[in-house]
């Protein structure tokens, strides 16, 4: 099996609503009492669609923003996962593929969590490498009680098969969790001896699985593992050369 080749990612490290009140002067007031209008008189508010469509973005991202204050105010904790405090993360795909986001208690222990974004390997590295990346996987709880098998477990939140994909507050299509098949793990198991890097995996049977995607690019490191409830829950890069805020912050909000 060929040696990873390893090397270092170059990396760099409001809206406010501002309400006005209106205050009429007591000479308008004089002026309004002095001369009513007729009730049936009350102005048209204009529909504006493009004001609209701001005001719903605008509630997004406010929204997003809460939920990611609040968790990281939580402690680091556990639930019934089974992952601690503590995990590997892995990011990894062919040149000409999609990344896949892999969650390991550690390098030698199955995956128990991975998804595939539909965000090119490529296209993370180019964000990486222009400064901090947050990626904001989004659920409905709707999807969680629908279920026709009769069965009332709760879903665990890296359960969810389908996700909403925001890079950095824009939203980057959906992502879906994936089985570990043979491929994937024929990759993992490559990555065994790495606990922390980036590099390129060259073609072979054990990387490829025979699909020809081309040569696999990862990053491997360690995460802080934040729960901040059953509904939410966050992953921050742990990086040992820098002491401000994470390169990269993962984040699963069921909502």
């Amino acid at each position: 099996m060929a040696k990873p080749n390893t090397h270092d990612f170059a990396s760099k490290r409001h809206n406010s609503f501002h309400w006005t009140t209106k205050v009429g002067s007591d000479e308008n007031d004089d002026v309004s009492s002095r001369n009513p209008l007729p009730d049936n008189t009350k102005p048209v508010p204009k529909h504006n669609p493009s004001s609209s469509k701001r005001k719903l973005q605008t509630f997004a991202v406010s929204r997003l923003r809460s939920v990611i204050s609040s968790l990281s105010r939580a402690r680091p904790g556990n639930n019934n996962s089974g992952l601690g405090s503590r995990v590997v993360g892995t990011l990894f795909g062919s040149r000409r593929g999609h990344v896949h986001f892999s969650v390991q208690k550690d390098p030698t222990s199955p995956p128990a969590f991975l998804i595939e974004l539909a965000t090119p390997i490529s296209g993370l590295v180019k964000e990486m490498a222009s400064g901090l990346v947050r990626i904001a996987l989004e659920c409905d709880k709707a999807k969680e009680e629908a279920k026709e098998d009769g069965d009332r477990r709760p879903r665990r939140l890296v359960e969810e098969p389908v996700w909403r994909t925001y890079c950095n507050g824009k939203k980057c299509g959906f992502a879906a969790r994936r089985e570990c098949g043979e491929k994937e793990k024929k990759v993992l198991k490559a990555l065994e001896m790495v606990s922390m890097g980036a590099g390129v995996l060259p073609e072979t049977e054990e990387t490829s699985g025979g699909g020809g995607g081309g040569e696999i690019m990862y990053m491997r490191a360690k995460f802080e593992r934040i729960v901040g409830s059953r509904d939410s829950e966050a992953f921050y890069m742990m990086n040992p050369d820098s002491n401000g805020a994470p390169e990269l912050s993962i984040y699963l909000l069921r909502i």
